[in-house]
């Protein structure tokens, strides 16, 4: 049995993505870079800001040297309109709880970030004490740093991690942990293809963790 759970944020434990993407694909716009909401999934998801930020200057975007600040500024208050837990988070987490598996997240966002999201689904204190964020740490994935200071935390030794992107499929690798990949839609054989289990529906995650 897994002796630990590491959840990232955006996409597997709040369904933000779709709503941080649309502010992106408008804000970039004003500069000059005209994607779709599919463009801006698949160039940027699972990176950090800065990485965003780099390559959309090479696909186009004049961006002014205060974007990120910009953007953040933007997303969180959408993110501040309501974000949705992914349905059946709550349950798996009660479910861990029940079979005395702890878990954390450890995310490229930003604790400001998670605060929004996870604190507005009362899920901020559930996390207290078992939050890495890449701004704080200084290193994202798909570094595997993040995962490998999570398992020393919490002394794990059979870490399993739910990802929904390459870069935290490709950090959970180098990390040399099982990772569980969330596409809700979808086949996800890219994240098949680079070691990741894909999988559909949060209800089956029990099942894949033997409990």
């Amino acid at each position: 049995m897994h002796d630990l759970v590491i959840f990232d944020c955006d996409g597997v434990l709040v369904d933000s993505e779709p709503l941080s993407n649309r502010v992106l694909v408008d804000n970039l716009a004003r500069y000059g870079l005209d994607l779709t909401l599919e463009d801006s999934v698949g160039f940027f998801l699972g990176g950090t800001m800065a990485g965003v930020r780099d390559k959309a200057r090479a696909l186009g975007a004049d961006l002014p040297e205060d974007w990120i600040d910009e953007v953040y500024s933007e997303t969180y208050e959408r993110l501040r309109q309501g974000v949705a837990l992914m349905p059946g988070i709550r349950d798996l987490l009660d479910r861990l709880d029940h079979h005395g598996i702890p878990f954390c997240v450890a995310s490229n966002g930003s604790p400001d970030k998670m605060a929004i999201t996870l604190g507005q689904n009362g899920l901020w204190d559930r996390f207290q004490g078992a939050m890495f964020s890449a701004h704080e740490l200084g290193t994202a994935k798909p570094d595997p740093e993040m995962f490998l200071l999570a398992a020393k935390q919490f002394d794990a030794s059979t870490p399993v991690v739910i990802e929904d992107s390459q870069n935290g499929v490709t950090a959970a690798v180098r990390a040399g942990m099982r990772c569980l990949a969330f596409v809700p839609e979808g086949h996800g054989a890219k994240l098949a293809e680079i070691g990741a289990e894909v999988f559909h529906d949060m209800n089956v995650v029990p099942d894949l963790l033997g409990i």
